[in-house]
Order: structure tokens, then C-alpha cells, then sequence
């Protein structure tokens, strides 16, 4: 397993650094669970703008762990809710998200007045990604 590094790191940013559909795993009751969500690759882990309420939200209340997969890339990853999308500090990260997912996320998908209305961090742990014949195992930590 190698560590993730400037080619790997380009690749996943040249491939997710803008709106993927990806697939999102949890467990919950001893029971696996997976959706398709939207997310944005950037500094080693995968953001989504989500409602707190959701089913996903409450799996990982419970176990945080979850794994994804899209686009020739699966993962373990850690999930984080990191609060309300208009706190000061999402800012930056959300002026980026928006323009990436500007093609949904103004059309009534999303109300950021909403508090429920927050921005889930997938710390990626490892994955493997596959690019052109090329499979790299990676550790993200």
C-alpha cells in the first residue's frame, strides 16, 4: 500500500475535484445500507451537503465508519458531521461545493437556512483506485 503522494493525489483530484456520483455504505442494526449521493473530492476526503435528519445521518450517529465506491475507486472512510453549511468556517469550502454542484443545488434540493442542512466529511482511511491498467492501493492516513 502506498501513501497517498503528488501523482495519486492528482489523480483523485483530477477524477472527483468536481460534482461525482458516488456510492455511500453503512451499517446499521447489523443491516448494510447504500445510496448514491453527490460529493466533491478535496484535501483527502469527499464532502456532501446532506440533511441531518437523514437515514444515513442517524447510521452514522450509531458507527461512523462507512465505505464508497464510483468511478473505478473504492474506500473505507470515517464520516464527520460537521455542522450547519453557513457556519464561518465552511466559507471557503462552500463557495467551492456550490459551484460544483451548481447544476442541482439552487433548484429547491437544498435550503442552507435550514439548520438540519450541514456538510458531511468522508475522512477517507485507504482505497483503490484504478487508472488506466494501474491499480494503487492507497492510504490516505
Amino acid at each position: 500500500m502506498e501513501k497517498l503522494n503528488s501523482k495519486t493525489e492528482a489523480l483523485m483530484c483530477e477524477r472527483f475535484g468536481k460534482d461525482n456520483l458516488i456510492a455511500l455504505a453503512s451499517v446499521y442494526k447489523g443491516k448494510p445500507y447504500v445510496r448514491a449521493v453527490n460529493t466533491y473530492y478535496m484535501d483527502g476526503s469527499f464532502y456532501v451537503v446532506t440533511d441531518a435528519r437523514s437515514s444515513k445521518m442517524l447510521h452514522f450517529a450509531e458507527d461512523p465508519s462507512c465505505a464508497i465506491c464510483g468511478d473505478w475507486f473504492t474506500a473505507q472512510a470515517f464520516t464527520e458531521n460537521l455542522g450547519h453549511v453557513l457556519l464561518p468556517e465552511h466559507e471557503e469550502r462552500m463557495k467551492t461545493l456550490r459551484e460544483a454542484f451548481r447544476e442541482w443545488y439552487s433548484l429547491g434540493h437544498v435550503n442552507e437556512a435550514d439548520e438540519n442542512t450541514i456538510l458531511l466529511r468522508l475522512r477517507l482511511i485507504s482505497g483503490v483506485l484504478m487508472d488506466h491498467g494501474t491499480k494503487h492501493e492507497i492510504d490516505f492516513t
